[in-house]
C-alpha cells in the first residue's frame, strides 16, 4: 500500500529526526569509538588550534555514482561545496582544529572537528530535495555529522550522516606550501541516514554502509 503524500513526508521528518539520537546505532564494524586521552608522554606530530582553510574532497566512488543513477537521483552542490570533472565533491573548511600523534601512540590517533559550514550535497528525484550540509567531522569518532533537511525544510541538526573508516588513513602528508593532507578514509552512509533517503524518494536500495567515497582533507598549517 502506497502512503499519501502527507503521511509519507510525517514519516520522513520522524525518521530524519531520529538521525540525531542514534549516532552509536549507525557503524558496524566502522562504529565510533570513544576517543582515549593521549598519555601524558605522548607528544603530537602535528597540532592546529584553529583551521583557518582548505578543503575536505570525497572522491565519489563509482557504486555510488551508479547507484543514484539507477535510482533517477540528482547529487548536486550546495553553498560553497562543488563538484569536480573529476568526480569529486568538494566541501570548504570553515574552522575547528586538528591534533595528529604517530600511529599507534594514541587510539585515535587523529584527534579534533573540522567544520564545513555554508556548504554541503543535494540529492533530488521525483521532486523531492534532500540537503546534506554543515558537515562536522569527527576523526576521534569517526563519524561526519551535519544538518539535514528535506524540500527546504531542517528536519534534524548534527545527525549522524557518514561513517568514517579510517584504517585505510595515508601518514600525515606535510607540503612545502604550507598545508598538511590527510588522505584515505573511507566515507560510508549511515544505516539512518539511509532509510532515511529510502523514505524520501520512495525506494528502498539505498543501503547503510553504502561505499561514498574516499576522503582527503588538506588544512592551512600556517
Amino acid at each position: 500500500m502506497r502512503m499519501n503524500s502527507h503521511h509519507r513526508r510525517a514519516a520522513t521528518v520522524m525518521s530524519v529526526a531520529a538521525l540525531a539520537v542514534t549516532a552509536a546505532a549507525c557503524g558496524g564494524d566502522e562504529a565510533a569509538q570513544p576517543a582515549q586521552a593521549p598519555p601524558e608522554k605522548a607528544k603530537p606530530v602535528a597540532q592546529i588550534d584553529q583551521l583557518s582553510g582548505r578543503s575536505t574532497a570525497v572522491k565519489l566512488d563509482s557504486g555510488f555514482v551508479e547507484a543514484l543513477t539507477s535510482l533517477k537521483v540528482t547529487p548536486g552542490p550546495v553553498g560553497d561545496a562543488k563538484i569536480t570533472k573529476g568526480g569529486s565533491a568538494v566541501f570548504p573548511i570553515t574552522g575547528g582544529d586538528v591534533t595528529y600523534y604517530e600511529p599507534g601512540s594514541v587510539d585515535p590517533y587523529v584527534q579534533g572537528t573540522i567544520m564545513h559550514e555554508d556548504s554541503g550535497l543535494s540529492l533530488e528525484a521525483g521532486g523531492k530535495t534532500v540537503e546534506l550540509t554543515d558537515f562536522v567531522v569527527d576523526p576521534g569518532a569517526s563519524v561526519l555529522t551535519g544538518t539535514v533537511s528535506v524540500d527546504g525544510e531542517v528536519a534534524a541538526e548534527k545527525a549522524p550522516i557518514f561513517n568514517l573508516d579510517g584504517r585505510t588513513l595515508k601518514p600525515l602528508q606535510a607540503n612545502d606550501n604550507g598545508t598538511a593532507v590527510l588522505e584515505g578514509t573511507k566515507v560510508k552512509l549511515t544505516q539512518v541516514a539511509a532509510g532515511v533517503l529510502n523514505e524520501t524518494f520512495g525506494v528502498d536500495a539505498i543501503k547503510g554502509g553504502l561505499d561514498i567515497g574516499v576522503a582527503k582533507i588538506t588544512v592551512n598549517t600556517k
